[in-house]
């Protein structure tokens, strides 16, 4: 299995020195200044006057569109989408009917379920994620894409149809997701005809396209309802270096088309042109911070490449002093309660900078519960500014006055790749806080990472296309085989937006992407039939059927394991800690002495590492995935559920503490799946059921969802049951 076995941020601050001959000379402190172009824009700053919720013409034409077809609706974030879900979904309900809110991330779906309790009552609301499972037989539910999902699945096993009677796909441009997209068109291609369907999504460039698919699989209308304009205008500037602010586009008043300022232009030109940092390094973000609060650009969010330049971005701005005690009061007031009941929020490492500078970093190698904070701060109006990874541009919800940007590319997973329409326009959602500002900012800071003229074409272009990103792997087939026989199957297939893309791109091109998919499944189940998974007859065996029940991502790992009875039957803690380790993606670099790892887990972990080598030797030579295991991932958990403190989890894991909170989340999903084998393996079951509640713990899994508790109504819904004292002083918070 090639390395299937077991294996073992430089800071600080260089010296002083003077400068010699052809150096550049110390780089001065950028001053605040105004191109004189901007006193008309920034006259326009400033929170528009209170005014009644009036809906706008296109969540009119939506809610009329859904009521006789299934519709897709593309606008700018902000622009009051999730109001038209709740209009419809009303409408549902108030029939008798049932609704599924489906959107792709499960801290997005924690504040909609918040949200929606307030809107129609907490007892008719009910959540279904993979970390969460309440009131799941409410009439309205709210849950990640991927159970939704597999609801189809069990529905289409059953001879069933999905028990709903309207289904809404939030961002649905995750169609064109690499990673998760197949979900999104899975759940398309599976959802029963008689469902009604309303698909919200950010602007996407083929929106027609994509509704023409969905006529044709599903038998109905599909209409686009779009909207282009942002609810708040946005205005896109660029820093000088010397820290003035500049028009990056203006108007040619002769074509009526946009081009780069002149001065702009001139800067970018130049032969040497100057700087704002040394080459490699972070900006002043204090003065940065200054020059924008002179201007009344806060607060802002910045996007930087990588978790350490937001934390290193936080030390930077030592200078922005809260100057009004008051608010300084008031922040660190707000700090304290939310901090209360969550310890490990109490003694993070950066609450001091939130409390005294108003900063703070955002990004995947935080604590969950540590990002709810600063998206709680950031929405109430605390914070200066915040500094994170392109990331936190889809599913979270804090609108800054000012969009930052460092960089023109953003990392995908795997690597950097240049920002296109859709991902500018995402990002530059967060600009313009509606009912708050008349006007949003997007501002670019020159630097190593950003091609200005790149960026400055992708403000004039295009959202882009979404293309299909459906591939076979082994859960979609045996689940697929649990209620189809092959050419069902095949047909399925050919109803896929690739099949559909292709057609008329080429000659051949429908058939040709067909064919590769109708390939591929016939390889996974030639495969399955190798392994005993699937007979002769194309007929999931024994087996095959409850490994079907695994709709994980290496699932034939874990179901071989299951089968040769390599899993600890007894020892929650131990079973958590295999499980960690099949489902650890990362790279990792194995120095680690397995003398320091407990004698229990190193032999655990070489019985299932021996066991599976031939079954995952068999899977390299055949093509397919078969990722090494890891120890280091599995001593960070076996330490967590053995009840050892966080913090020397987090060390013997050698990881961040967003990761490792991560690596649980995903370890316990994955044990749900087990849990679910009950009727075959029942012992296994009953002790990845109690290795679950291991993990599952602060703060991993905090008591209370603090974003969820800070969420608020979509502007115009119906008055909501009256709120509770919490509730109540949140909403006087939001609007102070």
């Amino acid at each position: 299995m090639g390395n299937y076995h077991h294996h073992g941020d430089r800071g600080g601050r260089r010296p002083r020195r003077s400068f010699g001959r052809g150096e550049r000379a110390p780089i001065p402190a950028p001053r605040p200044g105004a191109d004189a172009k901007l006193k008309k824009v920034f006259a326009r700053i400033g929170t528009p006057d209170p005014a009644p919720f009036v809906p706008d013409d296109f969540q009119l034409r939506a809610l009329e569109t859904v009521a006789r077809a299934d519709c897709l609706v593309t606008a700018p974030t902000g622009a009051g989408k999730t109001w038209i879900a709740l209009q419809a979904i009303a409408k549902v309900f108030e029939q008798g009917g049932r609704a599924w809110y489906a959107s792709p991330l499960k801290a997005l779906t924690n504040a909609k379920m918040a949200e929606f309790g307030q809107h129609f009552g907490a007892a008719h609301v009910g959540i279904l994620t993979g970390d969460r499972k309440e009131n799941a037989d409410a009439p309205i539910i709210v849950g990640t894409t991927e159970i939704l999902r597999n609801q189809l699945y069990d529905a289409m096993h059953r001879g069933e149809t999905l028990d709903t009677d309207f289904v809404v796909l939030d961002e649905a441009h995750y169609l064109g997701d690499e990673d998760r997209g197949v979900v999104w068109e899975e759940t398309m291609i599976y959802l029963p005809q008689r469902v009604p369907l309303l698909l919200l999504s950010a602007t996407v460039g083929n929106a027609a396209q994509i509704a023409r698919w969905l006529t044709a699989i599903r038998r109905k209308p599909c209409e686009v309802v779009q909207e282009t304009r942002r609810p708040v205008p946005l205005y896109p500037l660029l820093l000088h270096p010397s820290g003035t602010l500049l028009p990056l586009l203006i108007g040619d008043e002769r074509s009526g088309k946009t081009r780069l300022y002149k001065k702009v232009g001139d800067f970018l030109s130049a032969r040497r042109p100057p700087l704002l940092a040394p080459p490699g390094k972070l900006p002043p973000f204090g003065a940065l911070l200054a020059i924008l609060r002179k201007y009344h650009l806060l607060p802002a969010i910045f996007f930087l490449k990588s978790r350490a330049d937001c934390d290193q971005a936080v030390q930077l701005c030592l200078e922005n002093n809260i100057e009004d005690p008051e608010r300084a009061e008031r922040l660190r007031q707000r700090m304290a309660e939310l901090a209360e009941r969550f310890p490990h929020i109490r003694r993070h490492r950066q609450r001091w900078a939130v409390e005294h500078l108003a900063v703070g970093a955002h990004h995947s190698g935080q604590l969950p519960a540590w990002k709810q904070v600063l998206e709680v701060l950031m929405s109430e109006g605390h914070l200066d500014a915040i500094f994170a990874t392109s990331t936190v541009a889809a599913g979270v919800d804090f609108p800054a006055r000012t969009v930052a940007f460092l960089n023109s590319d953003r990392f995908n997973g795997r690597e950097f790749m240049p920002l296109d329409a859709t991902e500018l326009q995402q990002m530059t959602g967060r600009a313009g806080r509606r009912g708050k500002d008349r006007i949003g900012f997007a501002l670019l800071v020159p630097g190593k990472y950003m091609d200005v003229r790149q960026v400055a074409k992708q403000f004039k272009a295009p959202a882009a296309d979404v293309h299909s990103r459906i591939r076979i792997n082994f859960s979609m087939t045996l689940n697929l085989l649990l209620s189809h026989s092959p050419p069902e199957v095949e047909h399925l297939l050919h109803r896929s937006l690739a099949t559909f893309q292709r057609h008329g791109a080429a000659m051949g091109g429908e058939h040709a992407a067909h064919s590769h998919l109708w390939t591929d499944f016939q390889r996974h189940v030639t495969f399955l039939q190798t392994t005993g998974f699937v007979d002769d007859q194309h007929r999931l065996t024994e087996d095959g059927q409850w490994a079907a029940q695994l709709r994980i991502d290496q699932p034939l790992l874990v179901a071989e394991g299951l089968r040769l009875d390599l899993f600890p039957r007894s020892d929650p803690v131990l079973l958590a800690a295999i499980m960690a380790s099949l489902v650890n993606d990362k790279e990792t670099d194995e120095h680690l002495d397995k003398k320091g790892a407990p004698e229990a887990l190193v032999q655990a972990m070489d019985k299932v590492v021996k066991g599976l080598r031939g079954f995952a030797k068999h899977m390299l030579s055949r093509g397919f995935e078969a990722r090494p295991l890891h120890l280091k991932p599995a001593l960070a958990i076996h330490h967590w559920a053995g009840g050892r403190p966080w913090e020397r989890s987090v060390q013997a894991g050698q990881m961040a503490e967003g990761d490792l909170a991560m690596l649980a989340l995903r370890t316990a999903d994955n044990l749900r799946h087990m849990v679910a084998l009950k009727a075959v393996f029942p012992q296994v079951a009953d002790t990845a059921k109690e290795a679950i509640g291991r993990i599952l713990r602060d703060p991993v899994m905090p008591d209370h969802d603090i974003a969820a508790e800070a969420v608020g109504p979509a502007a115009g819904t119906p008055p909501a049951p009256a709120p509770s004292p919490l509730a109540e002083a949140l909403n006087r918070a939001r609007q102070s």
